[in-house]
């Protein structure tokens, strides 16, 4: 069989934004955004400052793109096989609140939250990210199929995915605002069970 030329070069192509992607990585890791330059990620990633140029124009978009691929790999590891029996939404609801809890405590995201939480404002206040798109197309296809299957409450799709989408980020982006660790009641984890009680609350029929 002959190799497929176009798809050995899509692969290729992903292979080496991933090189400079975990460069980018290491580089926020170490010393945060700000401090980042294009010439550390070259030197990181074995490639040419031309090279990063010719596909990011600077050191935001890299980041924004490293965030893309970080985000949704926890929200699609996050979520559990599926289970026919029980029906759409309790493995939904199961990968929702996993997938926060993993979220709160990605490496990558707390660096930001301490060194650059502004990089995070425009996605909070302006606009959508092509994080947020991804994760809005997951969810609006889970929630159809929890449609169809009679376990999640009918609405429109997009707008239930809209919805479950910004009680989400609340609960990622502001939960230590609200938490007491010595107090039983306060913790992460009091919290996360009431996120899935929100959740829960919001998408049974």
């Amino acid at each position: 069989m002959t190799p497929n030329r176009h798809n050995s070069s899509a692969q290729q192509k992903s292979s080496d934004n991933d090189v400079v992607l975990d460069a980018v990585r290491d580089c926020v890791l170490a010393v945060g955004v700000r401090r980042t330059t294009m010439t550390d990620v070259a030197r990181r990633a074995g490639v040419s400052r031309m090279t990063l140029y010719r596909r990011w124009p600077d050191v935001r978009s890299l980041v924004g793109d490293l965030m893309t691929r970080e985000w949704i790999a926890v929200a699609t590891g996050a979520m559990p096989e599926s289970r026919p029996e029980v029906g759409t939404r309790p493995p939904l609801i199961d990968g929702l609140v996993a997938g926060v809890e993993a979220f709160r405590a990605h490496p990558l995201f707390q660096k930001i939250v301490d060194v650059d939480p502004e990089l995070l404002l425009p996605y909070v206040l302006d606009r959508r990210g092509a994080s947020q798109e991804a994760l809005l197309e997951l969810l609006t296809g889970a929630l159809r199929e929890g449609h169809a299957d009679g376990s999640v409450r009918v609405a429109p799709a997009e707008r239930q995915a809209r919805t479950v989408l910004l009680v989400l980020q609340s609960f990622a982006l502001s939960l230590r605002t609200m938490t007491d660790e010595d107090d039983a009641e306060l913790t992460s984890a009091a919290f996360l069970g009431e996120l899935r009680t929100v959740l829960e609350r919001t998408l049974t029929p």
